[in-house]
Formats: structure tokens, C-alpha cells, sequence
């Protein structure tokens, strides 16, 4: 329990001290527009509340993620709460932050053209690929997801479905209402759907995870602690690194972020406000990601092990049930159905949104005439739509992958950023080099690439690649210390 609780701590502690420098290092200027004031459209461009805008961002990301992904992660033990703390303060808060900044100094641009920007046409084209099938494949899964726990809704762990022999245990009806609801809210001003349903959404999300967090300290369960290292072995023996880096993306770092940052970058009205909503967001989102971490691993008889074998019967959505229905009871069962169903569709909507905002940007597409709206989002759910009708399991197996090479992009793309303007790219380039060699790790390992090599052949690689960019990024450093003294006046130098 002492792990837990300190941990909570220092990521509330690093949200106004880390995050702090990290503003300062980017330089937000109070006085300079925003795009919500320089580009308003009454559609994309809108200045919102802040609170509404901090909480649409929190939902944005959070999806499933937090939730599920640190339940899968407490496999590891309290070797997850190191990488939700170190990911979340150093990696994740700054990938967002920047994402979402060099956003708003680029007039609200996607990921793909502010990469374009500063790596170059290869980089842009690149993302532009890996973020819209990216978004494309989390929009359908949070199409296809939530209509099949609405089609086979139960409050207890009984295993009658609440609508069991209506329509509404179709899961194709459901498919229809949530493909209906997800066009809606992709044509329409941000504030006229997303900007008044998120908040009520953003409550259940949190009073699920905080009362489930409230339950476990009032029960005082025996989460592992950092000292006790025979708990940092997965069950299956599979290695720490770099699978748990993948395995929790969402709750400490995740280039799915980086999709949905520039949404909020055309509605925040000053810039000074951005660390409350990007920072602020991954800080909040790996707070509940500790939560359910934690509640994993104490939660069953058996501690992990125990995790393991219901995650074995029925994935994380089981493991939310029982222990929503063990600690709540049967309001705890319709909380936790709410709450699962509700993460996606947060995340799924926007998804779309993003997808519509990137090609427009790429294609340079005035979005505040509906005409041009619907050009873009009727393919794309066209496209989402015969995604549905086909199995794509194999493909999907990319997204762990796809979402992690993303975030590398834009670390790296943000290290470019602040490297052009003089600033301290360090905080960027080192968690980018960890990536960068976490996913050299994971390519000749994981099981949907065709190497198979061992962990350590995939350790060594990793060490060599981490070295390489290293020593690269020293030299250019030390060539950019060079340029500013023989710049400066020889009074200065001296």
C-alpha cells in the first residue's frame, strides 16, 4: 500500500513541478493568440471553457486504456508502477504537452503535418499513414466493442442479459446507433455534441475508478510493494522488457494521444492553459491507471496468479466486473458496464473527428462549410463500415506496435521542435531514445514479426540502438553549444 499511495503522490507532485519545467522549456507565451481566436470557425476552431476542454481531452485519451491496459500490466507487478510513474511524468506528459503545443503554434496542424514540419516529407507522409490507420482500426474496435456489452448487458455476474430476447440484445441495432452517434459527432461544432455530453461521461469515468480506489484503501488490500522483488516475474515468464512498455501505452505513454491533442489545441483560448489540459489529462489518466494496476494485483485470493486465471476466463472486461460487482455491488456492476462502455465511445467518436481534421489539413480543406465536412467523413465511414463485415484480428495485432511507433514519431518530432528553437530537446530525445530501442526490442521478439530472435539478442539490440542515437544526439549538442559561443560577443566569451 505504501507503493501505491507514494506513487499517487509523486505523479500529483509532477503535474506542478515537472510539468512546470516542461512549459517552462517550451516557452508558453500568455499573450500570444490562439487558434481558437486567430482561426475560429464556430466547428473546429472554438474557444472553450477550460474544464470542459481539459475533461473532453481526458476522455479523448482515456478510452479503454487505462483501465484495461494496467489490468493486463499488474501481470508484471510493481514493476508497473515504475513504468506508470517514470512513462507517465517523463514520457507520456511530455509527448502530449508537445503534441498539443506544437499543435497551437502551428495553428491547430495534425501530428502528420507538424511532423512534416520539422522531419521532413518522409516523416509526414509516414504518419499520416501510421495515424489514420491507426484511428481508423480504434474507431471500429470502439464501434464493434461497446455494441457488443450493450447487446449482452448484464448489472451482476450472473450472465443474463439485461435486453435478452429484444432488439436491443442485437448487436448489429447497437453497431447502427453508435455508427449514427459517431457521424453526428464528427460533422458537428465540438461544442454542440462533444462539449456537453464529455462531462457527464468524464464523471463516470472517474467516480468508477475513484470508488473502486476508495473501496480498495478502505479495505486495505495488500498491494505488492517496490521491495518485494520476486513480484516483478509475470506468470507466464514473459520478460519485462519490452513487452510491459507495450503491454501499458495508455496511462503512461501512447501515440494515440497525439491524434486527439490537436482537437483540443483549436479550443483552448490561451497558452498557458495547455499544461493543465495535456499534462494535466496524462497526469489524471495515470492516476487511474494506478488505481486499476494496484486493484489487480491485490484484488483476487491469490494475488496475481489470480488475476491471471480470470483473465484467462474472460479478459479484463471480467476482471472489471468482478470487482466493480466485490466491492459496489449491483450499482458497482451497472458503474462498471457505464464506465466500459462509455471510455470508448469517448475515444471512438473523436477518432473519426481526428481522421476528418487530418486529411483536411493534408488536403488543405476548409472544414466550416458541412459540404466539405461530409466529403471526408462519408468514405471514412464507408470504409469503418466494411471494416465491421470482415475479420481483421490479424491486422490488429499491429496496433500495439503502431501505437508506440507513433509516439516515438512524435517525441522525436518534438525533439526537433525544440532543438530549432533553441531550446532543451533533452526533454523529448531521452524518452525518445528509450522507445526508439524498446522498439527495435519488440520487433525481433514479438510474435507478429517474422525474427522469433531471443530476448538476448532483442536486449543487446536495443543496448547498440540506445548507444547509436545517443552518441548522435551528443555530437549535435555539442555542435550547437559550438555555433551559440561563436555567436555570442567576445566581451561574452570571455
Amino acid at each position: 500500500m505504501v507503493t501505491f499511495l507514494c506513487a499517487v503522490v509523486l505523479l500529483c507532485v509532477a503535474y506542478f513541478t515537472y510539468g512546470k519545467f516542461v512549459e517552462k522549456t517550451f516557452g508558453a507565451d500568455a499573450n500570444r493568440p490562439t487558434p481558437a481566436t486567430t482561426q475560429a470557425d464556430g466547428v473546429d476552431f472554438v474557444p472553450m471553457n477550460t474544464m470542459k476542454v481539459y475533461l473532453i481531452q481526458f476522455l479523448n485519451i482515456a478510452g479503454l486504456g487505462p483501465i484495461f491496459g494496467p489490468i493486463m500490466g499488474a501481470l508484471y507487478g510493481p514493476a508497473a508502477f515504475l513504468w506508470i510513474i517514470v512513462g507517465s511524468i517523463f514520457a507520456g506528459g511530455v509527448h502530449d504537452y508537445m503534441s498539443g503545443m506544437m499543435s497551437v503554434r502551428t495553428g491547430g496542424k495534425s501530428i502528420a503535418e507538424i511532423s512534416g514540419n520539422y522531419l521532413g516529407e518522409y516523416s509526414r507522409y509516414a504518419m499520416l499513414f501510421i495515424s489514420v490507420m491507426l484511428l481508423l482500426f480504434v474507431g471500429v474496435v470502439f464501434i464493434v466493442g461497446p455494441a457488443a456489452l450493450l447487446a449482452n448487458l448484464t448489472f451482476d455476474t450472473s450472465g443474463k442479459g439485461v435486453f435478452e430476447g429484444t432488439i436491443f440484445a442485437n448487436k448489429v441495432f447497437w453497431i447502427s446507433i453508435i455508427f449514427a452517434y459517431y457521424f453526428i459527432s464528427t460533422i458537428v461544432p465540438v461544442d454542440k455534441v462533444i462539449g456537453k455530453i464529455y462531462p457527464l461521461f468524464g464523471a463516470v469515468l472517474m467516480f468508477m475508478a475513484f470508488g473502486v480506489g476508495g473501496a480498495m484503501l478502505f479495505h486495505g488490500l495488500a498491494i505488492p510493494e517496490l521491495t518485494d522483488i520476486s513480484s516483478f516475474t509475470h506468470p507466464a515468464g514473459i520478460p519485462i522488457w519490452p513487452a510491459l512498455f507495450f503491454t501499458i501505452s495508455c496511462g503512461a505513454l501512447s501515440g494515440f494521444h497525439a491524434t486527439q491533442s490537436p482537437l483540443m489545441a483549436r479550443t483552448i483560448k490561451n497558452e498557458t492553459l495547455g499544461r493543465k489540459v495535456f499534462y494535466g489529462a496524462m497526469i489524471s489518466e495515470a492516476v487511474i491507471a494506478m488505481i486499476w494496476a494496484a486493484v489487480g494485483m491485490a484484488y483476487f485470493p491469490e494475488g496475481i496468479n489470480g488475476l491471471s486465471g480470470v483473465l484467462a476466463q474472460g479478459g479484463p472486461g471480467l476482471v472489471v466486473n468482478k470487482i466493480t460487482v466485490g466491492y459496489l455491488g449491483i450499482a458497482g456492476g451497472l458503474l462498471a458496464i457505464l464506465g466500459v462502455i462509455v471510455a470508448p465511445i469517448t475515444s471512438g467518436d473523436t477518432a473519426f473527428r481526428s481522421i476528418r481534421l487530418t486529411i483536411s489539413d493534408r488536403f488543405n480543406m476548409p472544414q466550416a462549410k458541412i459540404v466539405n465536412r461530409l466529403m471526408i467523413a462519408v468514405p471514412i465511414f464507408v470504409i469503418a463500415f466494411l471494416i465491421t463485415q470482415i475479420g481483421f484480428k490479424a491486422i490488429w495485432m499491429y496496433f500495439t506496435f503502431s501505437n508506440q511507433l507513433l509516439s516515438t514519431f512524435v517525441l522525436w518530432t518534438a525533439t526537433a521542435y525544440l532543438y530549432q528553437h533553441g531550446r532543451n530537446f533533452w526533454i523529448s530525445a531521452l524518452p525518445g531514445v528509450f522507445m526508439s530501442s524498446s522498439l527495435v526490442g519488440y520487433i525481433l521478439t514479438a510474435k507478429e514479426f517474422p525474427f522469433g530472435l531471443s530476448h538476448d539478442i532483442a536486449v543487446n539490440s536495443g543496448i547498440v540502438t540506445a548507444i547509436v542515437i545517443m552518441i548522435y544526439l551528443i555530437k549535435i549538442a555539442i555542435s550547437r553549444n559550438s555555433i551559440e559561443e561563436d555567436s555570442q560577443p567576445a566581451f561574452i566569451k570571455k
